[in-house]
């Protein structure tokens, strides 16, 4: 490699990790496989890296968190709480991202399989999946406060409507044949407009699918 600052090579490292695992998937990426991405030596990664979890780790949450991004900054130009929930639904990606097909649910699924074996991959994508929670669960309690949802527990609300929708779309991702993308959007927006006892068409879509 070039010369590079430490961070410089660390940044170097992890798009070299984010580009196996695309390719390989978490389970299948190896030191020996990020370092010959890179053209150099497995020593190299171990030098920056004290273990392979903690760079997958940081890998994930590099590629995992960039659809968390668009949606909360749909959020932040969003204006009543149905507007904004509605947005949600628009911006989630988790499926389908920037032309890699599905990369981006398929990382979740890999995460989520070897979580049980690294404590460093299963803490991110817990604290990931927790702020996607969260951010839902923030736009349901402002619906209930201003009077225009109904629900007993706004966390528990999200939890059921975050659930179903990457259930749904981890079918897409796996049985494409059997469940379109549109098929998940559609039944999802319609369980959350009867969680929140909202008019049937409130959360329809405002931006075509996949869109941002």
């Amino acid at each position: 490699m070039a010369r590079m600052s430490p961070e410089e090579r660390r940044a170097a490292i992890v798009a070299a990790t984010r580009a196996v695992m695309a390719r390989r998937g978490i389970a299948g990426t190896t030191v020996r496989d990020v370092a010959a991405e890179l053209g150099t030596s497995s020593g190299l990664i171990h030098h920056y890296y004290a273990s392979m979890d903690d760079l997958l780790a940081e890998a994930f949450e590099q590629a995992a968190r960039a659809d968390l991004v668009e949606v909360l900054e749909g959020l932040s130009q969003g204006g009543n709480a149905v507007e904004r929930l509605a947005i949600f639904f628009d911006t989630y990606d988790r499926g389908i991202r920037d032309g890699s097909g599905d990369f981006g649910m398929q990382i979740w699924l890999d995460a989520w399989a070897e979580a049980s074996r690294r404590p460093a991959l299963r803490r991110t994508s817990r604290r990931l999946n927790e702020e996607w929670q969260r951010a839902l669960a923030d736009v349901i309690g402002q619906g209930v406060d201003d009077g225009v949802m109904q629900c007993d527990d706004p966390d528990a609300s999200a939890w059921r409507i975050l659930s179903l929708l990457d259930g749904l779309i981890l079918q897409v991702v796996a049985h494409g044949d059997v469940l379109s993308r549109e098929q998940a959007d559609a039944w999802s927006r319609d369980a959350a407009e009867r969680e929140l006892r909202l008019r049937p068409g409130a959360l329809s879509r405002a931006v075509s699918v996949g869109g941002g």
